[in-house]
Parts: structure tokens; sequence; C-alpha cells
């Protein structure tokens, strides 16, 4: 029987959330059903209710999340009921040509349920980045829930779905980052606080946060950061090479994503060191750089898709490293909140006064 339940939505472009019932579908062959636990408030939410990802209202918002699985359907083989899971949006297919390279956390051709979920009239939902987890239950591709050890808060363990992971991997993953490296992070909101912390697990020797909000660097500090550079006063690529005995740091994460700040982030690198770009810009940027200084700088310019992770192989170690206490992921929890303070939670997101606002359910 299908299951109507509590979720918020974003029922047009702009317009404040809802609280609302939804209509969640028994699974089908390769779907689960997952009781949501905790989710976390994402900037990428906010996006999607002002219409910056797309137009297929109405959307059900919600995507860093952690529960146990309810039910399976047909030919589920890998997650089974009482599982408790981190839910994905990159579920791999193991057949297209990134996967069939032995690349998979680059797939291009990701799963999500092929039934939908809707409003008590029939209005189908579109879930936010395939997995709509503003709600007390909601319906996945199976390949999207990754089991980890149920000792791990859902406050904590759901933040890997998404920011975390993001910031984490942007370091680790495509910056490569290791023992003794420098790194600077420009942007120290949600996704760059946990690139310092990736960085730390790394052994990077030297960690540079860059902000132009005292509070953010401070959380950077706690988080492993070793140096802080306010960029409302400093020129922020003569700080991190003054900090890296005239160089540039090895790795440079652009956290932000602004023509603006990739600029500082290419040119705060050494010599045939690498840029990530992790900060997500909007449609309408433009960059323009001399072809010159792409060729004699070398190195790597990347962007990072959600920290180029792979679900299956990073989440659980990483929630084992959270249980050895080596990953703080409750520092990242700046509240918990309940469904019908999504709203409230963009306005604070906004001020920047908190790395994450978490609806526990």
């Amino acid at each position: 029987m299908p299951h109507h339940v509590q979720g918020v939505i974003a029922r047009e472009k702009g317009a404040e959330v809802e609280r609302t019932t939804i209509v969640v579908p028994d699974p089908g062959p390769g779907e689960a059903v997952v009781h949501v636990q905790a989710c976390g408030v994402c900037h990428t939410d906010l996006h999607y209710r002002e219409g910056g990802i797309g137009a297929d209202f109405p959307y059900l918002l919600g995507h860093e999340a952690a529960g146990v699985v309810e039910s399976v359907g047909a030919g589920v083989t890998d997650v089974a009921p009482g599982d408790f899971v981190i839910l994905n949006w990159r579920a791999v297919c193991g057949r297209c040509r990134a996967c069939r390279r032995g690349r998979p956390w680059y797939c291009f051709n990701t799963y999500n349920a092929a039934q939908p979920m809707t409003l008590d009239d029939g209005t189908v939902l579109s879930a936010a980045l395939g997995i709509g987890a503003f709600a007390e239950k909601t319906l996945v591709h199976a390949g999207q829930c990754t089991p980890v050890d149920p000792a791990a808060p859902a406050t904590a363990a759901g933040l890997l779905g998404c920011g975390v992971m993001a910031g984490l991997g942007a370091a680790i993953n495509t910056g490569g980052v290791g023992r003794g490296d420098s790194i600077a992070v420009i942007g120290c909101g949600g996704v760059g606080a946990a690139a310092v912390a990736g960085a730390r697990l790394a052994g990077a020797a030297k960690i540079i946060a860059v902000d132009l909000d005292a509070q953010k660097l401070e959380q950077a500090m706690r988080l492993g950061a070793t140096h802080a550079v306010d960029a409302r006063s400093a020129d922020v690529v003569e700080a991190v090479r003054q900090l890296t005995d005239g160089f540039g740091a090895d790795v440079v994460v652009d956290a932000v994503g602004r023509p603006e700040t990739w600029k500082q982030a290419f040119y705060a690198r050494d010599l045939a060191g690498t840029v990530v770009l992790v900060g997500v810009p909007t449609p309408e940027m433009m960059l323009e750089m001399p072809l010159i200084d792409l060729f004699g700088r070398g190195g790597s310019m990347k962007s990072s898709w959600y920290g180029d992770c792979l679900p299956s192989r990073d989440f659980p170690m990483l929630i084992d490293l959270y249980l050895q206490g080596r990953l703080p992921l409750d520092a990242f929890v700046s509240e918990t909140i309940g469904l019908g303070d999504v709203e409230a939670a963009f306005d604070t997101m906004r001020t920047g006064d908190v790395l994450r606002s978490v609806v526990v359910l």
C-alpha cells in the first residue's frame, strides 16, 4: 500500500516551501523505501526552490540524508529492510563508459527510482537530486542506499550524503592532498570547512583557510586549519604565497565558485599545482584569463563532482573514521530542526551563521 507521509515541497519558483502530505509508492524492481531519520539543509535545496537548477516544479526537497531501509523491491540484493543507510545521488550504473574504464565515481548514467512520488491529488513531484528526503519516508533506487555502521547518529552520517563529502572529496579525491602537502581553501562554509577537515585527515602540513567571515575562519581553525586569511583585509594570493615560502599552495580549493575566487585559486597555487573548483557557479558567470598563464603555470585545473566519491567505498570508511574520533562530523551540525523549520533554515543559511541545519524526523 502507498505511504501517506509528511514532506516539504517547493511548489513554484521563489515561493516559500510548504509542509504537506506526499504519497510514497511501494518499491518496484530495484527500488527501496527509506524511513528518513535526518536530512541536512543544503544550499542546493535553496537553488531548487529559486529555480536555479530546473523548472520541474513542484520539487520534493532534501537530499543529504540517512535513515533505515523499510522495504525493497524485486531484485534488490545489496540492501535489506533494517539496514542503516546514507542516501547518495550518484548510484553508479556499472555499464557506462566511465564505469567500464574503472572510474565509477564519474558515472554518467546514475540511477534514480523509476516511480514518482506524488501529492495527494496525484501531482507528480520531482525529487531533489533523485532523493527527496525532506520527508518521513522517501522512494529511491536501491543503489542510492549505502549501508554504514548503525552506531553513527543519523544527524552526522547524513552529512556525507552531500556537503561534507563534497568538501572532503574535493581535497582528498580530486585534489589528491597527501602527507606534507600545503592546501588553501577559499570559502569556509560547510563545503570548504569539510575540505579543511579532509586535508587534516590526509596529513597536510599546511592548511590555509580563506574567508570574508571571521566566524567561519574560527570554525575552520577548529577543524584543522593551520592558518587563517581574512579576505576582507588581505590580498589572498599574496597571503597564501607568503605562508608557503613564496611559492603558493600545492592545492587550492575554490569552494565559492565565482570568477574572482577561481582566479585567486589559480594564482595562489604553486607551479604545477592543482586548482579544484567545488563551489557551483551560476550559468551567467564568465571567466577570462591570459592563455599564456594557463600554459606557463602548468599543473591541473579540475572540477569536483560530489567530491569524486564512490559511496560504496567512501561512506563506510568515513563513518568508521568518525566512530574512531578521527573525523569530527558532529562539528558540522549547527542546529537540529523539524520539517516545518526548513524555510527558516534557508534564512539562517543566507546569514552564514551555520555550517548545517539538520532536519530530524
